[in-house]
C-alpha cells in the first residue's frame, strides 16, 4: 500500500493548457507587434508634444468666455437644420433599409442570390464612412442640407438592415409555421407573425440609429453638407474661438437632449 502510494503523482492545477498558453502569447506578441509598427509609422514630432499642454491652455483662455450672443445669430438655425438632418435621413434610411433586411433574412426569403445580393449593400452602406458620403453627395447636389440628409440616410441603411435582418432571422418560427399551416398570404406572415416579434427591436435600432445620427450630422458640415458644422467650420477658419465655444457647447447639449429624449422614448414604445 505504501508503495502504491508512493508511486502517486503529485498534480497541480493549471488555468490554461500549453496550447492555451503559448496561445495567449502570441496574441500579446501580436498586440505588441502591432503598437510598435504603429508607433514607427505615426511621425509624432516630439517638439509638438512638448509644448502641447500649453498650447492646450491657450486654447481654451481665447475660447473663454463663451460666446453666448452669438447664438440667436449663428447658431439656432444651424443646430435646427442639423436636427433635421438627423431626422430625415433616419427616415428615409428606415424605408430604404427594411425591403433589403427582408431580402437579406434567409429565412423570410429562402433565396441565396437575394440574400448575398441584400447583404453587399449592407455591407457597401457600412463600409463607407459619413463625411465620404458627404463629400460624394456634395459633389452632386452641391452644398447644403440635401447632401447631409442623404449622407446620414444612405450611411444608415447598413445599420438598420442589418439589424432588422438578424431580428427576422431569430424570430420563433412556431407562428410563422401556424399561419402558414392556414394558408395565410405572405403579407400576412409579416404583419401578423414576424412583426409582433422583431417590434421591440425594430424601434429599438431606429431610436438608438437616430441618436447617432443626430451626432454625425453635426460634423457633415465640415465637408459642406449642412448643418451646425457649417457654422464650426466658418467660425474655426476666422480664429473665432468663442464662437467655437459657443458651437461645442451647443452641440453637447444637443447630444445629452437627444440622449435622454432616446432613453425615455425607448421605455414608453418597448
Amino acid at each position: 500500500m505504501s508503495a502504491a502510494m508512493q508511486r502517486v503523482e503529485i498534480k497541480t492545477w493549471q488555468r490554461f493548457t500549453p496550447a492555451q498558453r503559448l496561445a495567449r502569447f502570441a496574441v500579446y506578441l501580436a498586440l505588441v507587434i502591432a503598437i510598435v509598427a504603429s508607433a514607427r509609422t505615426v511621425e509624432i514630432i516630439p517638439e509638438f508634444l512638448y509644448d502641447a499642454p500649453e498650447q492646450m491652455q491657450d486654447l481654451f483662455k481665447r475660447m473663454w468666455p463663451i460666446a453666448f450672443y452669438h447664438y440667436k445669430e449663428g447658431v439656432h438655425e444651424a443646430l435646427v437644420e442639423t436636427l433635421h438632418i438627423a431626422s430625415l435621413g433616419t427616415i428615409l434610411a428606415v424605408i430604404m433599409a427594411v425591403p433589403i433586411g427582408l431580402l437579406a433574412a434567409n429565412n423570410v426569403t429562402p433565396n441565396k442570390p437575394l440574400n448575398y445580393f441584400a447583404k453587399l449593400l449592407l455591407v457597401s452602406s457600412r463600409s463607407v464612412n459619413s463625411l465620404v458620403w458627404a463629400l460624394l453627395f456634395v459633389a452632386v447636389f452641391g452644398p447644403g442640407a440635401l447632401a447631409g440628409t442623404l449622407a446620414i440616410a444612405f450611411r444608415s441603411i447598413g445599420f438598420v438592415g442589418k439589424l432588422v435582418g438578424e431580428a427576422l432571422e431569430e424570430a420563433n418560427r412556431g407562428p410563422i409555421e401556424a399561419l402558414q399551416s392556414a394558408g395565410a398570404p405572405w403579407i400576412s406572415l409579416l404583419t401578423k407573425g414576424y412583426w409582433p416579434q422583431v417590434e421591440p427591436a425594430f424601434w429599438s435600432v431606429v431610436l438608438f440609429r437616430w441618436d447617432i445620427n443626430v451626432r454625425e450630422s453635426a460634423v457633415l458640415g465640415l465637408v459642406g453638407a449642412g448643418g451646425i458644422g457649417m457654422a464650426l467650420d466658418t467660425a474655426l477658419n476666422l480664429f473665432q474661438w468663442d464662437r467655437v465655444a459657443m458651437v461645442l457647447f451647443a452641440i453637447f447639449i444637443v447630444v445629452i437632449v437627444a440622449e435622454i429624449a432616446v432613453t425615455h422614448i425607448r421605455k414608453r414604445v418597448i
